[in-house]
């Protein structure tokens, strides 16, 4: 076993280093499309910082998913987010596969452009809706009596620019509808639903999506309306994108077998003789975004 990872790492590591050059391609045309989705992130976080000097705490409102959800104490509030972090980490490290496995459907920079857009959009309809109308937050620590239901006048600007991190970001209020949490979820589900490969996975993956759903609702983050809002706007406005945008090329024509390492130079040579036969005919594949 130590002869054979000997010998098969620099194979690996060719592999790594092959994708990588193509990536880095792909990411000095797109760079700037990556770069503002990323920006757009700390703007919606600056948003959502900013609607919490607006929320007012009073009495929770009626609720039917409250009526029917037994609620699960604060104590067990950490199982939403056990959930939210393990679809967000997984996502992340599917889509970087292709550096590692030889059957692939993506391009890691292409992908991360369209998920961008995909929350970008959702991101900008989120912060529209909370600053519109704030509600009174269900959550333990926006409630009247929690020292975090009202935030005083800011001190300085740098306070608001820096979000009062760490603190803003974890004991938010008053960007209630919709919910950012079933954003990022959804938007994960929807691209592996599309882009990815294993049935097993994207069934787990909706199943993950509708157990937090219940869990944001049963630990009273969000009110019912804030998970419901989300499902039909971010599945509409992702339908919407993929209308818009081009698709993405596909390269699982060029690469059905599974394996982790790359392939022999006897394979390797067969693909790029069919590779450069596609390029002849008139059938390459434009990649940029």
């Amino acid at each position: 076993m130590p002869l054979y990872i000997a010998r098969e790492a620099p194979k690996l590591w060719r592999k790594i280093c092959t994708e990588a050059s193509a990536e880095v391609s792909l990411l000095s045309e797109n760079w700037k499309f990556l770069l503002a989705g990323l920006v757009f992130q700390y703007v919606h976080g600056l948003a959502a910082h900013g609607v919490h000097y607006l929320h007012r705490p009073g009495p929770t409102l009626q609720d039917a998913g409250f009526f029917l959800i037994p609620e699960i104490g604060q104590g067990k509030a950490y199982m939403s987010e056990s959930i939210f972090n393990f679809i967000f980490f997984s996502f992340i490290l599917w889509t970087f596969h292709p550096f590692f496995f030889q059957s692939k459907r993506i391009y890691t920079v292409l992908i991360w452009c369209r998920v961008l857009a995909y929350l970008v959009g959702c991101q900008i309809l989120r912060i529209i809706t909370f600053y519109a109308t704030q509600l009174p937050g269900p959550n333990y620590h926006c409630r009247e009596g929690s020292k975090y239901a009202r935030l005083p006048p800011p001190e300085s600007a740098l306070e608001v620019i820096l979000i009062n991190f760490p603190t803003g970001m974890l004991y938010g209020c008053g960007d209630l509808i919709f919910s950012s949490h079933m954003i990022f979820t959804l938007v994960f589900v929807l691209t592996y639903q599309k882009f990815g490969t294993r049935r097993c996975i994207k069934q787990l993956a909706w199943l993950f999506a509708i157990i937090q759903s219940l869990l944001i609702i049963a630990s009273r983050k969000h009110y019912t309306v804030d998970i419901v809002v989300a499902w039909y706007t971010v599945n509409l406005l992702v339908f919407f994108v993929d209308k818009k945008f081009p698709e993405l090329p596909d390269r699982s024509s060029a690469s059905t077998s599974p394996p982790l390492l790359p392939l022999s130079t006897k394979d390797k040579d067969s693909k790029n003789k069919e590779e450069h036969n596609k390029i002849l005919n008139g059938n390459s594949v434009d990649v940029t975004y």
